[in-house]
């Protein structure tokens, strides 16, 4: 062998060992300058434009100026990192364990040991994988709970990441934010890089919490959205009085631009709530999605956040709705078998043709809490004439009882606004 190749080959091992030292092309530092939090992917500065997806609607996601999605468990996980790839987006992982509201016992060792097994054996199938960004030990474990062990198991979970995974960094996600747990987070949860935080209409009060908790740690907002269904108003049978569509996007933008652009320096990304559609109270709470896959004014709002403009055609805009000349804060009674009127007003910015959907359902009895899976209510046939108008008859359902009554407008462009009334038939 000659000079020349020995000294080839030793620089092929010098670079080859300094490939390895250097992790995999997707290693994440949380890093402070300046003053302000910043991630860094890949080494470089990364921003956040971020969304709650069960990995569906990713290229629309990415088209609105989406850039990084979290999710609520590890389920499919590898096809939800390799979509993401797809689409130049990461993947906040969250890795779910176990809460007290569904029986876990933080006293239970075996238990525990067990679950720190599961997330060991989901790190590392899945740390090397290009677009994971973070890692997130469960989704709101402190909801209902009442033995602070839970965050010695998010810690325990948090230092075995960083043994087996030096490249992503750790957070967990609450359940609303209070000086109680900002204390749990820094005497039991120290290992974590960061914490985040999420909270709906309470949002509002972000700015005022941190500054009384003295809370100066980074932080993420990793829910946020529209208002709860347990912040709202209700009607006199106790029915939560849900914003229709363009209501929820003034309440979104208020939200961003109030209480996590006003903190840079400690917020350093956010993921809203949701991008898709799911039933939680009615079909309509939290998706920016309707269940057709039509966006409405929500997304409308998402790509001005994140892209500094709005889309070139926007969702129609909902001015109000009535049944029988009353709103769902005049808690609508009807009498079984009877007719009413109900009025719709709405436009559309662009000057759009628009078409329209009216449906009764039965109120939800749903009771869980948490996001957890709810059924939808049953649709009611045969009780509006009209329905392809904006202003209908509706027949009140034979049954006494409580229902919901929804209207939607579509623009023919994709996008569509939508509202509701509770009323009650005696």
């Amino acid at each position: 062998m000659s000079v020349m190749q020995v000294i080839d080959r030793v620089l092929c091992a010098v670079l080859l060992l300094a490939c390895a030292s250097c992790g995999n092309d997707a290693a994440v530092q949380l890093v402070r300058e300046n003053g302000q939090y910043q991630l860094l992917h890949n080494g470089e500065p990364y921003v956040i434009n971020g969304a709650g997806i069960e990995s569906k609607d990713l290229a629309v996601f990415a088209a609105h100026g989406g850039t990084s999605f979290r999710t609520w468990r590890t389920d499919n996980a590898q096809n939800v990192l390799d979509e993401a790839e797809k689409h130049d987006l990461t993947v906040v992982m969250c890795i779910e364990i176990g809460r007290e509201r569904h029986g876990f016992d933080y006293d239970d060792e075996d238990a525990v040991a067990a679950q720190l097994d599961f997330a060991r054996q989901e790190v590392l199938k899945y740390k090397d994988h290009p677009a994971l960004l973070a890692w997130m030990i469960g989704n709101e474990p402190n909801l209902f709970f009442k033995n602070p062990k839970v965050f010695d198991a998010v810690n325990e979970i948090s230092r075995m990441i960083h043994d087996v995974d030096g490249n992503h960094p750790t957070t967990t996600a609450l359940a609303g934010f209070n000086a109680e747990l900002a204390e749990h987070i820094e005497n039991r949860s120290s290992d974590l890089d960061f914490v985040s935080i999420q909270m709906y209409g309470d949002i509002i009060h972000l700015p005022q919490l941190i500054t009384e908790i003295g809370f100066d740690q980074p932080f993420m907002v990793t829910e946020w959205g529209a208002i709860g269904h347990w912040e709202v108003d209700k009607t006199s049978w106790g029915a939560p009085i849900e914003q229709h569509s363009s209501d929820k996007a003034d309440n979104y933008l208020l939200s961003y631009e109030t209480s996590i652009a006003t903190n840079p320096t400690q917020i350093f990304g956010s993921y809203v709530f949701y991008w898709g559609q799911k039933q939680e109270r009615t079909p309509t709470w939290y998706g920016m999605f309707l269940a057709d896959g039509s966006e409405t004014e929500t997304i409308d709002v998402m790509h001005y956040i994140w892209n500094g403009e709005w889309p070139e055609n926007r969702s129609p805009r909902i001015e109000g709705v009535t049944l029988d000349s009353k709103t769902s804060h005049q808690s609508v009674k009807l009498v079984a078998g009877s007719e009413y009127s109900a009025r719709l007003s709405t436009s559309d910015p662009d000057g759009d043709t628009l078409e329209y959907r009216w449906e009764i359902m039965r109120e939800s009895e749903a009771t869980q809490e948490g996001g957890d899976k709810e059924d939808v209510p049953e649709s009611l046939p045969g009780l509006i004439a009209r329905a392809a108008e904006a202003n209908i008859v509706v027949t009140a359902p034979a049954e006494s009882g409580a229902y919901r009554l929804f209207v939607y407008v579509y623009d023919g462009q994709g996008h569509a606004g939508h509202a509701n009334i509770p009323f009650y038939v005696e």
